[in-house]
Order: C-alpha cells, then sequence, then structure tokens
C-alpha cells in the first residue's frame, strides 16, 4: 500500500516513471506546442528530466480539435524528423485522447497505446451521461480503457463514490503530475492525494501544453519533492508502456 510517510532520499528527476504516457507535445493540432520548434524544446527539456519515451496524445475533441490520424501522424512525421535533425535521440509515438461526448464512436481508426490501451476524457463541467456504457462497450471490443486526469473532474470532488466505481468496472487511472504541485488548485490536489492513499492510480503523466507546465515540472522535480511525494508509488508505465 502506497504510503505518503516513507522516509525517501533526495531524487531530482523522473527516470523511476520514464515513459510520459499523456502529453501535447505535437505541433498544431490542439491547445498544446503550437509548432514544431516548441515541440522539440518542450521534448528536450523533459527528457532532461529523465523520461526516455512520449507517447503523445493530442485531443479528438469533434468541436475543437477535430484530429483524425492524418493529422496527428503527420504531425508525429514533423517532430520526429525535427528531432533527429537536431540530433535527440528519444522514443516518441502517437496515441489520441478522446473526448467522450456524443460524437465519439468506436471503430478501426481508434488510435491506442500498445495492447489496445485507450485514454478518454470527459468536460470538466460535467460527467459524459453515457460513459459507463462507453467504457462497456471499449471493453467489449478488446480495449484497456484508461481515464484521464480523474482528479480534475470537480464533479467527483463531493461524489468520491464515482471513483470506486470505475475501478470496479476495470479503469486505469492516469495522474496528472502538475496536480500533487497544486498547479490546478487546492481541490485537484485534495482528490489526487485520495485517489493516491486509495492506490487506484495506474499510471501518471506530465499532460504537459506549454512552457509553464515544464518550469512548473522542472522546478518541482528537482527539489526532490515530486519523487517525495509520489515517488515510492507503483506506477504501471514501465510496466505498460516500456
Amino acid at each position: 500500500m502506497f504510503s505518503f510517510f516513507k522516509k525517501k532520499t533526495h531524487v531530482d528527476h523522473v527516470e523511476w516513471l520514464g515513459v510520459d504516457m499523456h502529453s501535447h507535445l505535437l505541433p498544431g493540432i490542439d491547445d498544446g506546442a503550437v509548432d514544431v520548434g516548441t515541440s522539440v524544446s518542450l521534448i528536450k527539456g523533459l527528457s532532461e528530466l529523465g523520461f526516455h519515451k512520449f507517447i503523445c496524445t493530442p485531443h479528438i475533441f469533434t468541436e475543437l480539435y477535430p484530429n483524425t490520424p492524418e493529422s496527428i501522424d503527420g504531425a508525429l512525421s514533423l517532430t520526429t524528423a525535427a528531432l533527429k535533425k537536431e540530433g535527440v535521440d528519444i522514443q516518441i509515438a502517437a496515441a489520441a485522447e478522446y473526448m467522450i461526448d456524443e460524437t465519439f464512436k468506436i471503430d478501426e481508426a481508434l488510435m491506442c497505446m500498445p495492447n489496445k490501451h485507450i485514454l478518454i476524457e470527459m468536460s470538466y463541467l460535467s460527467e459524459s451521461p453515457q460513459i459507463e456504457q462507453v467504457i462497456f462497450d471499449l471493453q467489449i471490443e478488446g480495449f484497456t480503457v484508461i481515464l484521464a486526469h480523474p482528479e480534475r473532474y470537480n464533479f467527483y470532488h463531493k461524489n468520491e463514490k464515482r471513483y470506486h466505481r470505475f475501478k470496479d468496472m476495470k479503469v486505469l487511472f492516469q495522474l496528472n503530475l502538475l496536480a500533487v504541485t497544486g498547479y490546478y488548485g487546492k481541490e485537484v490536489k485534495m482528490a489526487a492525494e485520495y485517489l493516491l492513499k486509495k492506490g487506484f492510480y495506474d499510471l501518471s503523466a506530465t499532460d504537459l501544453h506549454h512552457d509553464k507546465h515544464l518550469e512548473v515540472l522542472t522546478d518541482y522535480t528537482r527539489s526532490g519533492l515530486l519523487h517525495k511525494s509520489i515517488g515510492g508509488y507503483e506506477f504501471k508505465n514501465l510496466e505498460l508502456f516500456k
């Protein structure tokens, strides 16, 4: 069982996590990196912290970011070429972060992580009405569902039984690293601490969008506070996506 009270040494990197499996580092296709230069800069910064592999996950959200496998693969190719030109030797792949709304459809074009792991999200305003049915339908089709940043859904902060329901449904939970820093606010940090204590998280990631995210994460990591907070937790990033 994870404990906040284990004595830890000063660790100023994230090599213990290794794989960043949720980020918005691909250029110009969502609210993340605006261009290839920014993508390269952010990836360099994260690799210096100790990440050796990135699974980039642009939004697929029909209303705002109607990405397709073609748009995502194109952005990945641009980024891969730019990294090679810069002499950056790093593993980079792409999947997607799917908004579960009335436009979401299950088909063979879904962009997943290895072994049909699919990353989903909801609006921060309210729970997707058919979320349990969508999860069930995905599982029937052989997908393993990962719920992105459950700590950030404010409507669950006073309804913790929903977290338990999703875990009963075998949904994997992904923590945003910035949540434990307080970056998203006190309530999100408290929700993350609750889920950590319950042992509900399976994965963690940066969900990095821009330089400010990198700055906060770098400061928290280099200070040793990130590892002190969650370094003893058994995240499955390396186990599932090495």
